[in-house]
Order: structure tokens, then sequence, then C-alpha cells
């Protein structure tokens, strides 16, 4: 075998283990030697690459310490004397910059209600702590909202701004970037960025390079070491360690966004992977890609090689039986109050048409492929739709919002003579509230 079966081995389990792939760019030594873009995913296209936007957050933080516009054992509140509340915890008051980047704040949860808050920064500084800062690791991205806040505060640009002329441009990035903001205009500093895939790559071989200039060398090495146990973290990657706003993994550091953006980066190998996904639906999903990664590729980088290669690929599809499908069924009627809100349901020619408290949407399929559609009940926020027929009068069903904000649903639909059950289980966003429960309707006689 060479190098390239290996990657193809790595696709194929990913495959067989359901990861919801977008994209994936594998470089050695600073070389491009693999990649693929899953249909209908494409190269330049923005990607909300969530908690990787923490890494380049602190980054920022990296370059104003080096100018020596901050030191990072300063407490963080002596930047923010007007958020301060009249009589504020002391520990609130004694956690330091060095505490934020690692993750050690005093609180157990995020501060700010992202759905209630209209300042994200404020509830840092009002909260009720949990228990001492500077102790043990708690992830917190409310702790990166302040940090890109006082980003703002010490060079006068948002933190998208900062590192566009630190950084993103010396880099010659080539595809549209967008940072998300929380409602008061601050970038969200944990969670928001978008960028593309290999913007992103590069983004992360500058840093395996040492920053290269443009990022603070000393930085880049403390940033990628570990500074705080991470034991009682659900997933095995996850409890080996975290450094300065990025994770340890079992063989270097990785920028880690929810969902399966990923820049794993094996400095001993030069060796570099990049991952855009979705895999909210599967809570053991990342932990799929590492293990893929460092047990089909990683050990062969070295003593094996490949010409470069882009694999075309598609987004992963539902099983259909063909013999089990239905044409149309419905309408159905369901009970008032039901968590779903779904009042009543029918299908025709491979449309599902949802009648909800507050609006009538229609979801159309393609059994045993994937559609680019939209939201039901949303014509502005884009989406993809896999399904297949499972068994007699049994749709399952997925639909994954691909714009500012991945996140989805599955749905289980039991048709059957006079009733059918809807059962639903989504990743957290707003825009899936109605998508977690169970009900059964009655068809209806009319």
């Amino acid at each position: 075998m060479n190098l390239k079966d290996r990657v193809q081995s790595m696709i194929l389990r990913l495959e067989q283990e359901d990861v919801n792939m977008h994209g994936f760019l594998l470089s050695v030594c600073g070389e491009f030697k693999a990649g693929a873009y899953y249909r209908p995913f494409r190269e330049g296209q923005p990607h909300r690459m969530y908690s990787v936007s923490k890494t380049l957050t602190g980054v920022a933080i990296g370059m104003l310490a080096d100018e020596g516009k901050l030191d990072l054992d300063q407490p963080v509140a002596d930047f923010f004397p007007d958020m301060i509340p009249n009589q504020p915890d002391p520990r609130i008051l004694h956690q330091t910059i060095r505490d934020m980047l690692r993750m050690a704040t005093c609180y157990s949860q995020t501060a700010y209600r992202e759905r209630e808050d209209q300042d994200w920064t404020q509830p840092f500084f009002c909260g009720k702590p949990t228990h001492e800062p500077g102790t043990v690791f708690h992830y917190d991205t409310g702790a990166s909202q302040v940090l890109a806040a006082l980003i703002r505060r010490l060079s006068g640009k948002e933190v998208i701004d900062f590192l566009e002329e630190r950084l993103f441009t010396p880099l010659c990035l080539q595809d549209e970037r967008f940072w998300l903001k929380d409602p008061s205009g601050c970038c969200q500093g944990g969670t928001g960025l978008c960028m593309s895939l290999r913007d992103l790559n590069r983004i992360a071989l500058c840093l395996m390079d040492g920053g290269k200039g443009l990022v603070p060398a000393w930085y880049v090495q403390e940033m990628t070491q570990k500074h705080i146990d991470t034991f009682q973290r659900p997933f095995d990657e996850e409890r080996l360690g975290y450094g300065w706003q990025c994770w340890m993994t079992r063989v270097g550091w990785s920028m880690y966004g929810m969902g399966g953006q990923l820049c794993i980066a094996c400095p001993e190998k030069e060796t570099l992977l990049t991952t855009i996904a979705d895999t909210r639906l599967d809570l053991n999903g990342v932990q799929k890609i590492y293990n893929a990664f460092f047990e089909e590729v990683l050990p062969w980088i070295g003593t094996e090689d490949m010409e470069p290669e882009m694999f075309s690929l598609t987004v992963r599809t539902l099983e259909d039986k063909p013999d089990c499908r239905l044409v149309s069924a419905g309408p159905y009627v369901f009970p008032e109050g039901n968590l779903l809100r779904l009042r009543t349901l029918s299908l025709q020619d491979n449309c599902l048409k949802l009648n909800r408290t507050e609006a009538v949407a229609e979801l159309p399929f393609i059994p045993g492929e994937f559609l680019e559609t939209c939201w039901p009940g949303h014509p502005d926020v884009p989406a993809v739709v896999t399904s297949g027929w499972t068994a007699p009068g049994q749709l399952r069903l997925r639909c994954h919002a691909v714009g500012n904000a991945p996140c989805g649903f599955e749905m289980l639909i039991c048709f059957q003579e006079n009733t059918a059950t809807v059962q639903c289980f989504r990743s957290h966003d707003p825009l899936t509230d109605d998508y977690n429960g169970v009900v059964s309707g009655v068809l209806s006689s009319k």
C-alpha cells in the first residue's frame, strides 16, 4: 500500500461510521497531499468554524502581549472597570488573562445567555462564581468572548479586523470570511468565525511553522503546550490537556470547533489534517475523525508517499429500500401542545407538508440521495436533506442547515393505516427548537 491507500481507508472508515464530513485537507512537510470537498460543499465556501474561533482570538491576544499591550498575569477585570458591579465577588477580580486562555475561570458554565443578553461580555463580570479561578479546567466560551472584547479595547479594532491586518492579509487568504457578532456588535470570540477550509488550513500551517514571523514564536510555542489537565472531559481526545485556547492530542495539538471543525497538528511528523463537518447529531462524531486519522493515516506518514490528489466525494446519504416507499399519505392530525408543535402532516410525491403552530412548511427529499433545499419554513437558510425508506412505510430523514449555523435534526416517520408517529432528535440551536420529541397523529377524516 502507499499513502493514497491509507487516505482512502480513512475516507471509507468515516463513511462506514456515518460521519457527516464536508471536507478535509492533508498536508505533510507543508505540501498538500490529499483532500476532498463532499458535494454539495465547494472549495472556497465559507464554513462556520465554531470554537476554532477561540484559537484565533488567542493568537490576537498573543500579538498584543508581544507588543507589551498586556501582561498575561494581569487580572482581566483591570481592563473592564466600567463593567464591574458595586460589590463584585473577589474571585471575579482575581482571574488573569492566563486563566482565561487556559479555561481556568471561576465559572462552571458560560455566563452570558445567547438568546437573552444584548452584551455577551458584561455578564462575565456580574455572574455568580462557582469556584476559585486558576484551579481547574472548565470549558467557558464566555472567557473567549471577554478576550475578543479586550482585543477591541486595546487595539480599537474588532478581532477579525485586527487579524485581517496582522495575519489574514499577509498570508494571502483568498476566500470570503466574516465573523458573527453578538447583539452589541462585538465579534463572538469563542464561536463566530466563518471562513473557507483552505484558508483555515493555511493559518494552521503558519502556526505549525512557528508563526512565520506573523505570530510571535514564543506564543505559538506556549499556546501549543499543555497548561491545565482536562481529566473529566467526556471523550478520549479531550482528556489529554488544554493549552492556550487549543487542545492537546495524543501526538500534538488541535484547533477544535464543535461539529468536526478541526486542525489536527502533528509536529513530529510535520503533518496537518484540517476538516470541516457537521457531526452534531452524533456525540462521538469528532472522536471518530480523530481515530480514523490517527489509526488509518498517521502511522504511515514518513514511510509512504503519494502524488497530490483531490478526491471526488459526496455527503453521506441514508440507505433507501425502494420497495418500502410510499407515494402519498395523510393528512394526519396531531394533538394540541405536542413537543414538535405539529398540527398536521402529509406526504405527497417526495415532499412532506408540515403544518406547525406558527406556519406551514414543506420539506422535499430524494430517497437515497441528497437534495439542496432550504430549512422548513425558512427560505433564507440553506439546507441539505438526505433520506431513505428503511422498512415498509417507515421514512428516515436528516435535515442539516449549512449556512452560518450548521445544525440539524433527524426525523423518523412511521406511517400506518390510520396513524403516523413522528420521532425527532436535534443538535442544539434556536433553529432546531421544534425538532425534539415524539408524537402520534391520526388520519384526518376530512
